[in-house]
């Protein structure tokens, strides 16, 4: 979720950088930098002062060269701390390479030590380096030259490598490239850097944009994408410019177009090229661009909001990337917690607030189950007042979007003081949890601006699965064949989420129902519970309505009492355990009059058949249904919130990080 920018013919380009980066400091602010090239070399200076990062740069780049084209990037720690030396962009042995890069190279471990011990020196701890090594050899091989000698922070930087990710070919350089906006000029020659970057990337697995520039040809910049968003533009006056998102190019820009999975483009003053996998011409796609810098921001939604509920499959996928193995493991990169230890652990306590408490309890649920481990789970304000009992078989498990909340920084202190063992899940690398834990395991949905949690919410219960799994397959509780089964349908998760987050306009129909309502009842049995509980929280975070959860079971133990004729009951009635009970349970809230809505199964008319309004999500297994059945609960607080005219992104009364006890 990092911000890349990228401009070439244009004597501002420095400014242009500059401005690009602000508008894009909404993907990530841990750390900024830039490289500039130009006939002495390249020139470059980064930032990791966090959100004060684009400034402190804006003051390097006030000594930097005269230059026409450049590159940069603002970054969402993913591997690596954020630190100056992990910032992009990431040059090659000589300096002449570099290289920005948003996504992840899965293989990144493999590659480091193949090239560590080919001689390669690599300066930082991220997966992204590699790729300025790999264009390195392979300029090297096709007999490019070293251009330059390297002084980071304000000098001249030298030669070349390649990219490639998935094992396949991209973004080459070959003269039949089709051109956008003009003469091709220089770009359409099939360029030795081209070629390079496709010949490395064919050595990548995982996701990437990438835009690479060399002091061999200054003023060209090759790109190349698979799964990470990169957008082309041509200018009036003649510049070429490439970026992840669109803001950084409005304003700039004149013409837009999008590259595809598995494509590449060439930039030169005044033309783009734009290539297949096997270097073949190919005709992007255009982009029409009429919103305005807010709008472009959020990707051309209404809010943040509705946005990162549609980046959900990516948050999930992202998250287990790397993580479902393919020799039918699931495996934890960042925990610096060994299989003995965990072998040893007797007792499971997981500590959260909020939405991360709602995940926790979805934990409990799959630990328990797949690795046999007894799960507490407290919510973390109230951890240390109970006096738990804790003791060096003890995994405490502390659960944070951004690893500042301090009643869970607080309840992971409490843990480790008690001689437990710690482990964080959190979306900020180098949080102050992260730092403090045993061990940490990252979800990676990127920045999230909705103070509302949505996609890293789903990210966490990814993680969460993870790492039963794991806890599972390292204590012997699961066979070969079902943790086989259940890290596939692990795999198939981000399209059912894709799945549900396409029928937005459904659930905002029956949200549109229920704008009214003063109060509304969620319901769930097991797994269903933790849902209902999000659903009932969404609802009254963002839209301001009383909302109350309870396990189904509960309802004639006191709550059932104010079920009357015009009260609105949500139940998550998906094929979980317990659906006959559930049921039953509803049956009991309709024959006192409630409006009934069902979250249920794709075809189950069944369970249809008891609701005024069904809200359809496709199956999958049990303990993994969390992930695709909070979809629509979260659709419908926020079409109840937009149908009352509130602000989704901002409610009242809220932060999005709670640093206060």
């Amino acid at each position: 979720m990092c911000g890349i920018i990228g401009i070439t013919g244009d004597g501002e380009a420095v400014e242009i950088l500059l401005e690009g980066l602000a508008r894009l400091e909404y993907r990530g602010y841990d750390s900024a930098g830039l490289v500039l090239g130009s006939p002495d070399g390249l020139w470059r200076a980064r930032a990791a002062t966090g959100t004060r990062s684009l400034g402190d740069l804006r003051k390097q780049a006030e000594g930097a060269p005269g230059a026409c084209a450049g590159v940069a990037h603002t970054r969402w720690a993913t591997h690596g701390h954020p630190t100056e030396h992990n910032a992009h962009p990431h040059l090659d042995c000589s300096g002449a390479v570099a290289v920005v890069h948003n996504g992840i190279v899965e293989n990144g471990q493999e590659l480091r030590r193949r090239l560590a011990a080919a001689g390669h020196r690599l300066a930082s701890d991220t997966d992204s380096e590699v790729l300025a090594h790999l264009v390195e050899e392979e300029l090297a091989a096709a007999g490019a030259g070293d251009p330059g000698g390297d002084t980071p922070g304000g000098a001249a930087i030298g030669a070349g490598g390649g990219v490639t990710t998935g094992g396949e070919a991209i973004g080459a350089g070959s003269p039949g490239g089709v051109t956008t906006g003009g003469a091709a000029g220089g770009a359409a020659a099939g360029s030795v850097l081209a070629g390079a970057l496709r010949r490395a990337l064919a050595q990548v697995r995982g996701s990437y944009a990438v835009v690479v520039q060399w002091a061999g040809d200054p003023e060209r910049l090759v790109a190349a994408r698979r799964v990470s968003p990169l957008v082309l533009g041509l200018s009036a006056g003649g510049a070429a410019l490439v970026a992840s998102d669109v803001p950084a190019l409005l304003g700039r820009a004149e013409r837009f177009w999008v590259l595809d999975d598995d494509q590449g483009a060439e930039l030169v003053p005044g033309a783009v090229s734009c290539f297949g996998t096997a270097g073949e011409p190919v005709a992007p796609r255009a982009l029409a661009v009429t919103w305005d810098l807010e709008q472009a921001q959020k990707g051309g939604f209404a809010d943040f909001m509705s946005k990162e509920i549609a980046e959900q499959p990516q948050a999930v996928a992202d998250t287990f990337l790397g993580r479902l193995r393919a020799d039918g493991t699931a495996g934890l990169d960042e925990v610096r917690i060994g299989e003995d230890a965990l072998r040893a652990v007797d007792k499971v306590a997981v500590v959260a607030c909020g939405s991360s408490y709602h995940a926790g309890l979805v934990a409990k649920l799959a630990i328990e189950h797949w690795a046999r481990l007894p799960v507490e789970v407290d919510i973390a304000s109230e951890f240390r007042y109970r006096d738990p009992v804790l003791d060096e078989r003890t995994l405490v498990v502390g659960i944070s979007q951004s690893g500042e909340t301090v009643d869970t920084l607080q309840a992971v202190r409490h843990g480790r003081g008690l001689g437990a063992r710690t482990l964080v899940i959190c979306n900020v690398v180098d949080s102050s949890m992260a730092r403090e834990a045993d061990g940490v395991l990252y979800t990676r949905a990127g920045p999230e601006i909705g103070v509302a949690a949505t996609k890293t919410h789903l990210a966490q219960l990814a993680a969460l699965d993870v790492l039963a799994l794991h806890l599972a397959q390292v204590r012997g509780a699961l066979g070969g064949p079902d943790a086989g089964r259940l890290l596939a349908a692990l795999g198939r998760v981000p399209d059912l989420v894709a799945e549900a987050v396409a029928r937005a306009g459904a659930v905002l129909e029956v949200a549109d129902r229920l704008r009214s309502a003063r109060d509304v009842f969620f319901l769930g049995r097991h797994v269903g519970y933790p849902v209902a509980l999000e659903g009932a929280l969404k609802l009254k975070e963002i839209s301001y309505v009383r909302a109350e959860a309870y396990p189904a079971g509960e309802l004639k133990h006191g709550p059932i009492a104010l079920i009357e004729p015009g009260a609105a009951v949500v139940a998550v009635a998906t094929r979980t355990p317990l659906w006959e009970k559930l049921m039953a349970n509803v049956e009991e809230v309709r024959s006192r009059g409630a409006t009934v809505v069902l979250v249920a199964n794709d075809g189950d008319d069944e369970t249809a058949s008891l609701a005024d309004a069904v809200l359809w999500v496709p199956p999958t297994e049990p303990l993994l249904a969390p992930m695709v059945d909070v979809v629509p609960l979260q659709q419908l607080a926020y079409g109840v919130a937009r149908a009352k005219g509130l602000d989704v992104d901002r409610p009242r009364n809220l932060a999005k990080t709670v640093t206060v006890e």
